[in-house]
């Protein structure tokens, strides 16, 4: 049986096509080597490198006085937890069975890294929304991960483990059927796929009803709202004349708070010198777009759960003719978690590997997204991706979700995956081998509630250790 440490992984995808020998008869070969009940099995082994040692090694090179806040975050649930354990599992997945099909991975697939934002046409769409852990690697990887996601946000949600159970098998099915689905269509068919959420409405409503979907609708029309103009109106106040980023440490700090003794004019020089390297990534046209706007402000803004600690800036620009607001993130882009297991990237700037990464797997990426590499506060380069912040987005709110809304929320999240896979991997190939029966849905099920068992144990350990401080008491 095949493992992913002896997959070949060294072929790195380019989105160009898909493996010449792809057919159906490979995919049901597969079945031989690789049996879709051997994915139930998993245990954790003698050697199992500690989770918390995992995260000590993620936070060294992350923001000291920021790890308090991500460990706070990653207490508060079992869900939190394994939110910011993407590298726990990457390191436990690497001794799963794989069939050796390759795909772009998300590499970090839970159910709240999917959601709405706006599509380049002014649609809201739902999509995958992170990219930090991008990679070419195993699909099972990620189906994986999503259906724990989706077993862990059951039990942490009340659900009864029937209610739980059946929200996998429907994840699963989901993502079996629309590999089908998308084996049948041609790649260009393939490509322009996608999900359109006020087309999804009627549906939204049949399978929640009532107030749930009520409260579906108000969120859909929040996040039409939430694009640079109200990020502005949020996080800026005027000084002077001049619109300013409002300080909320430890939150949001602006940069000149942080360098106080440092001169105004020189940071805004600086900051003009790594706009202009961006833009360098960016094409011809989207460059004259962001010619029209000049730099105001810049600060340092927390994000998320597994990138607390990783830096992360907002840039205030304002349009030259206008003087309309547009709020870019710059957010620091450090190795995949997954390389340990599946090797290096392509890339040697870990920015423009997630940007490589969002492009082949959303059916719409934002139009001014892009990659820099600069020297910090400290001197040292990193890498960042850049994109416009918020620009409508929008996820299901998983801690006051229903059990049929998890389970039609999962079900979006496991079509949007199989669609990230069919368009960089080989559809024929992995829905020849999925089939048309549940055995693989069963299989994943077992799984799912073996590694959320691993999870709650491993959490229970994170809390022991203290886990509203930082990890090990440093």
């Amino acid at each position: 049986m095949q493992r992913a440490g002896t997959a070949d992984t060294s072929a790195q995808l380019t989105g160009a096509g898909r493996p010449t020998a792809s057919t159906a008869a490979v995919g049901k070969d597969l079945r031989k080597r690789v049996p879709r009940r051997s994915h139930g099995e998993w245990s954790a082994s003698p050697d199992r490198a500690s989770p918390l040692e995992i995260l000590r090694d993620q936070e060294k090179d992350r923001v000291p006085e920021l790890l308090p806040l991500r460990h706070e975050r990653m207490a508060a649930s079992p869900f939190a937890f394994f939110r910011g354990g993407a590298a726990i599992m990457a390191a436990d997945l690497r001794e799963t069975p794989v069939t050796g099909l390759q795909v772009q991975l998300c590499g970090d697939a839970h159910i709240s890294n999917f959601g709405g934002f706006a599509s380049p046409e002014r649609r809201l769409v739902f999509d995958v929304n992170d990219f930090d852990e991008t990679l070419p690697g195993p699909w099972e990887w990620d189906v994986k991960r999503m259906v724990t996601s989706v077993e862990i946000a059951a039990r942490d949600r009340g659900f009864g483990g029937a209610e739980g159970r059946a929200a996998v098998l429907e994840t699963a099915g989901a993502y079996r059927d629309a590999m089908r689905s998308f084996a049948a269509m041609t790649p260009l068919e393939v490509w322009y796929a996608s999900l359109d959420v006020e087309a999804l409405l009627p549906d939204i409503e049949e399978n929640l009803g009532g107030h749930a979907a009520r409260d579906a609708g108000r969120r859909i029309s929040r996040a039409m709202g939430k694009d640079s103009a109200r990020a502005a109106r949020k996080l800026t106040e005027v000084v002077d004349g001049r619109p300013r980023i409002v300080d909320e440490p430890p939150l949001v700090v602006r940069l000149q708070d942080l360098l106080p003794d440092v001169e105004a004019q020189q940071l805004e020089e600086g900051i003009r010198g790594i706009i202009a390297d961006y833009r360098q990534t960016l094409s011809p046209d989207r460059q004259v777009l962001l010619d029209h706007y000049v730099y105001e402000d810049v600060a340092r803004k927390v994000v998320g759960v597994g990138s607390v600690g990783r830096l992360s800036w907002i840039v205030l620009l304002m349009g030259r003719e206008h003087a309309d607001p547009l709020v870019l993130q710059l957010k620091q882009a450090a190795s995949s978690a997954l390389e340990a297991h599946l090797g290096p990237s392509r890339y040697p700037n870990h920015g423009e590997r997630v940007v490589r990464g969002q492009r082949l797997i959303q059916a719409s990426s934002d139009v001014l997204l892009g990659w820099l590499r600069t020297a910090g506060l400290d001197g040292i380069e990193r890498d960042f991706y850049v994109r416009q912040l918020w620009d409508w987005k929008t996820s299901a709110d998983l801690t006051t979700i229903s059990a049929s809304g998890l389970a039609a929320h999962a079900r979006l999240c496991a079509w949007t995956l199989a669609r990230a896979h069919a368009r960089t991997g080989d559809p024929t190939a992995i829905a020849s081998y999925l089939g048309q029966g549940a055995a693989f849905d069963h299989a994943l099920a077992v799984f799912a509630a073996v590694y959320a068992d691993q999870n709650q144990r491993d959490y229970d350990e994170f809390i022991r250790s203290g886990g509203d401080s930082p990890v090990g008491g440093r």
